[in-house]
């Protein structure tokens, strides 16, 4: 068991350390050091950080809005703090942030915790969902773009090739076919079983999303989330002369393009297991914006600015979420970190 906990907390650590090495090695720390001392408008970064803020509290009201449903009717700054924590969390370790919130909300309301984790995995699915529409809506609008791009290197050459390989497609089907068989005729294995059950349970989670009361509420919730996500971004590009200058050649589009395949690509980056998205995420954010003719070091200044940025007020609102579960008398908690310690035994639920 204590290697498996290994396993999961050093292997993102140890990817993190890897893609940040591999990215600094790229390009030339003077070259950055300049542009982060003298071409970035803080105000706009200031901005980006404030529309993070006002997504997590978007959260906490559509996840209010689930639990209630459920019969659970923890007040607002519980559930904001619970965001908070979670996040500010994930950042020394990935995905117990997750666990850590469902944990103090049904401790804090005396809940059951299968109930509340349930509520959590039906709001990643939705989220799952809102990522996958805007991830076909990008490639269907930026696809000249991303084909140019990636024709010029051979790598991205090669996935050209293989999308347009017949034999591709016939291993695609036929991988989607083995799957099926070992799922049908090995339905009895305990790992088949598992899964199933996985699959079964989530599934009903997110049915209870299209029966509960307010569920119009929790859609119009879920585009405020992934418009401040995608905004947040967005005005982060009026900080930096080469960004904001991409806005202003977009014409009409004043960038929306462009910050819209950088997003997408950033959010694929933040499905990688990693310290806070620390590597995979600057990656992603410097691969979109090379699309566009951006060049390794001002992709590099833009990514680690905005994503230490981000991380400050990530920190600043885990100190707000020790300071009021200390003073939450119905919480009964000391501190984030004493509860997060507890928590390390129930990381297995979470799917």
């Amino acid at each position: 068991m204590i290697a498996g906990y290994a396993v999961r907390w050093l292997l993102p650590l140890a990817l993190t350390v890897l893609l940040v090495t591999y990215m600094f090695r790229k390009v030339d720390f003077s070259d950055i050091w300049n542009i982060i001392s003298h071409g970035v408008d803080y105000g706009w970064i200031l901005c980006a950080m404030g529309l993070s803020v006002l997504s997590h509290i978007f959260r906490a009201l559509r996840w209010r809005i689930q639990l209630k449903s459920l019969g659970i009717h923890a007040p607002i700054k519980a559930l904001c703090c619970s965001i908070f924590g979670c996040y500010a969390l994930n950042l020394v370790f990935p995905r117990l942030g997750e666990v850590w919130r469902c944990t103090y909300i049904a401790r804090r309301e005396h809940a059951a915790f299968p109930a509340v984790l349930g509520s959590m995995v039906a709001d990643r699915f939705s989220d799952a969902l809102c990522g996958a529409t805007l991830i076909i809506l990008t490639f269907i609008i930026a696809t000249p773009a991303i084909n140019s791009f990636l024709s010029q290197y051979p790598m991205g050459q090669g996935l050209l090739a293989t999308g347009s390989n017949p034999w591709f497609w016939i291993a695609l089907v036929g991988s989607i076919a083995l799957i099926w068989s070992i799922f049908y005729f090995g339905r009895d294995s305990k790992p088949v079983r598992s899964i199933r059950q996985w699959i079964s349970d989530s599934w009903k989670g997110f049915q209870t999303l299209a029966k509960m009361k307010g569920k119009w509420g929790f859609i119009l919730l879920s585009v405020g989330i992934w418009a401040c996500y995608y905004f947040q971004l967005y005005v982060a590009f009026f900080a930096f002369d080469f960004t904001r200058d991409l806005c202003r050649e977009a014409g009409l589009s004043f960038g929306l393009t462009p910050c819209l395949v950088t997003f997408v690509l950033s959010s694929i980056g933040m499905a990688v297991p990693s310290n806070g998205g620390l590597g995979p995420w600057n990656l992603a954010v410097m691969f979109g914006l090379a699309i566009y003719g951006i060049s390794n070091a001002d992709g590099t200044a833009f990514s680690m600015l905005q994503w230490s940025g981000q991380t400050v007020m990530l920190i600043f609102l885990g100190i707000i979420t020790m300071i009021y579960i200390a003073v939450d008398k119905k919480g009964n908690y000391s501190s984030l970190a004493k509860e997060a310690g507890s928590l390390a035994a129930n990381e297995d639920k979470v799917p």
